[in-house]
């Protein structure tokens, strides 16, 4: 068994595309509009790695969240991440250490999703 994919439903497809590629450093697979109305892309860093699929359904403009609920990233400097996000004027919460091991901050997506980038301290 694999997980596939964690499924987004986005107000605005292209804000979603810019924050996932320009800031999470996702590429996109593949794309497709299996109906009018309906765009979906998935994203992902590689070959068999779990991927983000984005749906923009134009008859639900409004999506909702679970407040509880976060995509998370590991990436290689929370700093070189902060100075971008800065640069993009996206507002983050932390930088939160719980533990010698880790390090972590999240920030809103552009639909309001939580969204955390965390760097192991452990290199």
């Amino acid at each position: 068994m694999r997980f596939g994919w964690i499924t987004v439903n986005v107000k605005d497809m292209q804000s979603s595309l810019s924050f996932y590629e320009g800031v999470v450093g996702l590429k996109v697979k593949r794309k497709m509009s299996p109906m009018p109305g309906t765009e979906i892309a998935f994203l992902g860093f590689g070959d068999n790695e779990t991927e983000v699929e984005l749906i923009k359904n134009d008859k639900n403009d409004t999506p909702e969240y679970g407040k509880d609920i976060s995509i998370g990233f590991e990436v290689e400097s929370l700093d070189q991440l902060t100075e971008l996000l800065n640069t993009k004027g996206i507002a983050m919460k932390g930088p939160f250490q719980p533990g010698p091991a880790i390090k972590f901050i999240y920030v809103d997506d552009p639909n309001g999703v939580k969204v955390q980038f965390f760097e192991s301290m452990r290199k």
